[in-house]
């Protein structure tokens, strides 16, 4: 997030961990407690689109990690919600299928996620994906967000070690897309360990960035190595 609220919780209470919310999940929220030192975008944001996104960071029982977003690209806030408020839950992969508002088909990410939803055959076959972003928030919410200059970010669900070489076919099949079509699609991978850039595990480097609530870290492998218990906040 680009600008964060100060924990409404003890540090030492916190769990860092995503038992209660999967990061990239929109939440629909029935009120929004009100943060001292939040931008003043954020009520008219909320009363636009009363989602948040859940983000990776610690919280107590009772509260969830979430990051806002407003009409503006910078304007991004990670914050936290009362479990009690949340009314629904969406995930990525229960969008894949869910189409854009009458005349916004032709934006380019969504021309870009139409290819891949209509495509038995393509680079997704076989994965538990979803959209994210600006295209995720859109399709959810029904709320304009996408622009021309938009990027298609995807999640990709990794509960199984993906191999290497697998990951760089896959990467260059999303990125002969992206150039067809003439935007930006990245993909995070969701590993056990966190979530893992699919450019960055498939350029074979011998320790990857793993997004965890307990912060950033480097691993050889996010299949088999669990992250160290810490406090501090990290963002999606």
């Amino acid at each position: 997030m680009r600008v964060c609220a100060a924990p409404p919780f003890v540090a030492e209470h916190a769990l860092p961990c995503d038992a209660r919310g999967r990061p990239h999940d929109l939440l629909c929220l029935r009120q929004l407690q009100v943060f001292d030192d939040e931008p003043a975008w954020v009520r008219d944001a909320f009363e636009r689109a009363p989602y948040a996104v859940v983000r990776r960071a610690p919280a107590p029982e009772g509260l969830v990690a979430i990051g806002l977003r407003g009409v503006e690209r910078a304007q991004r806030y990670g914050t936290w919600a009362r479990a009690a408020d949340v009314v629904t839950v969406v995930s990525p992969e229960s969008l894949r299928q869910t189409g854009p508002l009458t005349g916004r088909d032709t934006l380019p990410p969504f021309a870009a996620l139409a290819f891949l939803q209509n495509c038995s055959g393509g680079p997704l076959a076989g994965f538990v994906w979803g959209p994210t972003g600006s295209a995720g928030f859109e399709l959810a919410t029904r709320a304009p967000a996408v622009s021309e200059s938009s990027d298609l970010d995807l999640l990709i669900r990794t509960p199984e070690p993906l191999a290497r070489d697998s990951a760089r076919a896959l990467l260059d099949q999303l990125q002969a897309l992206a150039e067809r079509i003439g935007i930006r699609v990245d993909a995070q991978l969701e590993t056990p360990a966190g979530g893992v850039a699919l450019a960055e595990w498939a350029a074979g480097k011998a320790r990857v960035m793993v997004r965890h609530a307990s912060g950033p870290q480097l691993l050889a492998d996010p299949w088999a190595q669990t992250i160290a218990r810490t406090t501090r906040s990290g963002a999606v």
